[in-house]
């Protein structure tokens, strides 16, 4: 059986949201006990991680690594149709996930203890992005 869905998040700019439980509900809805749930983003300048959700340190260790590894601006880009934020923004999400495979068992995401699913916003500005989620198994 597949049961598809979706869901728009508005993010605030560059940082993470957790978007774990909106994921969970839809595993719900499908009534599917056993499988995978396939989350897709869809959009080039945002992505999906799977990261440590009891302390937020680790997700801003992550921004500060991203922020020394890919600079905004940096002048070896041509690519800024959209800004100083438009190349390295496209960097960031290439470098971390478009997609996420995670398991249900028992009709729930069988995600680790201290595992959450993130939308990962790399622009600086606000943004509504879109997550597709798509469950198959019995």
């Amino acid at each position: 059986m597949i049961f598809q869905n979706n869901f728009t998040v508005r993010t605030t700019g560059r940082g993470m949201t957790d978007i774990t439980g909106r994921i969970e509900e839809i595993v719900q809805q499908s009534v599917l006990r056993t499988g995978l749930c396939h989350v897709f983003i869809q959009h080039t300048s945002a992505s999906l991680v799977l990261c440590e959700n009891a302390d937020p340190a680790v997700r801003g260790d992550l921004e500060t690594f991203m922020g020394r590894l890919v600079k905004d601006g940096d002048p070896i880009f041509r690519h800024d149709t959209e800004g100083r934020d438009d190349m390295s923004a496209h960097i960031r999400s290439i470098l971390t996930d478009s997609s996420l495979n995670l398991p249900i068992s028992n009709g729930s995401l069988a995600l680790g203890t201290w595992q959450g699913v993130y939308l990962y916003e790399h622009r600086t500005s606000p943004h509504d992005r879109h997550i597709l989620v798509t469950v198959f198994g019995k």
